[in-house]
């Protein structure tokens, strides 16, 4: 395999960045949504830092609206959405389970109440009376039924009468009983709020789910379904929910600082992305977005602590930049050896992603003893291979005759071509070989074949390649980085390409030359046939950006946090 030598960029026209947040930007981060919204959610506040709940909503501004409050003793409530509903201990059902039950139906007493204050104490004068806010109105109501009819004879004995809910109405219980202690209906506008801690202290962390979360919570009933849990919280304490569960907490501060800016990064493309606007929220909790749990559980590695949240605040309202705008800082935990080119792993333009170009990485190696993907061996038959082949929809029936592997010039494999027994074939692009092949990675030899020249070795191409791209326009303007790191623009006359071997050729004429004509993509190419298929790798991931076993290595080594990023991201820098 020949490696150009020479760097290319192509010169970008990126539009100007929205102005990054300053850190007290807020951020909706969604807990449970789509399918996995819940017909009740829970919260404790019982660990120390207050107690008590506000309820009420977040405005346009994400600002706190306060209705109502609990007692400051009330430690553990229950958001139900309001249907009849079957408490059986800390069990919730739509159907009878044996237990107390919450109705749809009450008995409305009192309307237009002044406050809060007014209304609840009211609501004491009746049995199972509760305040309610709709539309800005505030309620008395009693009682909870599941029928009209039982609603209606309740109302003939306290003199009110019957009021139903819609469905965007949200109750506030008690945990584990039938009391309500708030009902809220703000229609498709309005969703419930709730912000633990009626003292306002700002260091609360209240259980959800198992995790602890600082800042409030919202419920809501998109198109009156179940509920859309949302934690609201300030960009820097999102971070340091997210820093802790993508890196150990036991790794280099450096390392976690790194983490800390791209998680930084990869939030504010998130947030102004819009990605789930049909959600009302800015980033979910998944890998999706990034992963986050709050301040953990207590009990594992991956919790934060006082180093991931030092990394955080010495960062804090830091940015990868390229070009006057924040990158989508992609990462994975490993590269085993050199990232790539997204234009090599997804098909995406290098004129969106120049910082994505791919690099060797030669500190990763480090970390080998740490790293249980620095070494990885999948294998299987002929046979087991179609099998799984055909499970995901390929039409391997008449066997496996071989694997055509091309590589690109940073070593991974961007493509391989299944052909059948039959002589038809398919190719597989880095989206798709990971999880057909369940490999880790992209890095990875096959039977043992090496990637250097050789037997059964060929090149698919010919010619120049600059950031993932054969295809390079003569009338161009590119950008060269010297060996020194210093940028200058040129176009390709004048510029040589040095192959591996020492040979120079002159760039124009090398990114004319040698096109395969077809859609293989250019690089070097292994094929491999027999009984057996054994892959045998390194890394694990995308292969996009960051190596975070890399970023440990490196900052083992002494580098800093800024010189890490820039280092996996080429031609950015952090301020």
């Amino acid at each position: 395999m020949q490696f150009a030598a020479v760097l290319l960029a192509v010169v970008l026209a990126l539009p100007t960045a929205l102005a990054a947040g300053s850190g007290g930007e807020m951020v909706r981060v969604g807990l449970a949504y789509g399918s996995g919204a819940l017909v009740n959610a829970n919260l404790e506040n019982n660990t120390g830092y207050g107690s008590g709940y506000r309820m009420g909503y977040f405005d346009d501004g994400l600002d706190f609206v306060e209705l109502a409050r609990t007692d400051e003793d009330e430690t553990q409530i229950t958001m139900v959405k309001t249907q009849n509903t079957w408490v059986n201990g800390t069990s919730y059902s739509n159907s009878d389970n044996g237990g107390d039950v919450i109705g749809c139906y009450h008995v409305l007493v009192e309307s237009g109440c002044r406050s809060y204050e007014q209304a609840a104490a009211d609501a004491q004068e009746y049995r199972d009376g509760f305040v309610a806010w709709i539309d800005g109105d505030y309620q008395v109501r009693a009682g909870s039924y599941t029928s009209r009819q039982e609603a209606e004879d309740a109302a003939q004995s306290l003199g009110g009468t019957v009021a139903g809910t819609s469905s965007y109405a949200v109750n506030v219980t008690r945990t584990g009983t039938a009391e309500i202690l708030f009902q809220f209906d703000g229609g498709d506008a309005l969703a419930l709020g709730v912000m633990p801690d009626v003292t306002g202290a700002d260091a609360v962390r209240t259980w959800f789910k198992g995790y602890r979360y600082c800042g409030g919570f919202r419920y809501e009933r998109i198109g009156g379904g179940d509920l859309t849990v949302v934690n609201i919280v300030d960009l820097e304490t999102y971070i340091k929910g997210v820093v802790p569960y993508e890196m150990s907490n036991s790794w280099p501060l450096e390392a976690l600082k790194v983490q800390a800016v791209c998680a930084r990064s990869y939030a504010y493309i998130n947030i102004h992305s819009g990605k789930h606007t049909s959600y009302h929220f800015d980033v979910c909790n998944t890998t999706d977005c990034q992963a986050y749990y709050g301040a953990g559980t207590n009990s594992s590695s991956y919790q934060a602590n006082k180093r991931t949240d030092q990394a955080v605040d010495e960062t804090a309202g830091e940015y990868a930049w390229y070009d006057g705008q924040v990158i989508e800082a992609f990462y994975s935990s490993s590269h085993g050896g050199a990232s790539e080119s997204v234009y090599n792993v997804w098909g995406s333009s290098l004129e969106q992603y120049p910082y994505l170009c791919g690099v060797e990485d030669p500190y990763e190696a480090d970390m080998a003893s740490q790293n249980s993907y620095s070494s990885w061996t999948v294998s299987y038959t002929s046979s087991e291979l179609a099998q799984r082949l055909q499970a995901r929809g390929y039409n391997a029936s008449s066997g496996i005759a071989s694997l055509t592997l091309t590589y690109s010039d940073l070593g991974n494999v961007i493509q391989v071509r299944v052909t059948y027994g039959n002589g038809e074939s398919n190719d597989l692009k880095p989206t798709s070989i990971r999880s057909v092949f369940g490999v880790s990675s992209i890095r990875f030899t096959v039977n043992g074949q090496s990637v250097s020249s050789g037997a059964g070795m060929s090149s698919s191409g010919g010619g120049l390649t600059a950031n993932g791209s054969a295809s390079l326009d003569s009338q161009g303007t590119y950008t060269v980085i010297s060996g020194s790191g210093s940028l200058s623009q040129a176009g390709l006359d004048g510029l040589y390409a040095i192959s591996g071997s020492g040979s120079v050729t002159p760039a124009e004429d090398a990114a004319s030359g040698g096109g395969s004509g077809t859609d293989t993509p250019a690089g070097t190419q292994v094929t491999v046939s027999g009984s057996s298929y054994s892959f045998q790798g390194s890394g694990n991931g995308h292969q996009l950006g960051l190596s975070q076993y890399g970023a440990w290595a490196m900052a083992e080594r002494g580098f800093t946090y800024d010189e890490i990023i820039e280092f996996y991201y080429p031609g950015t820098y952090v301020r």
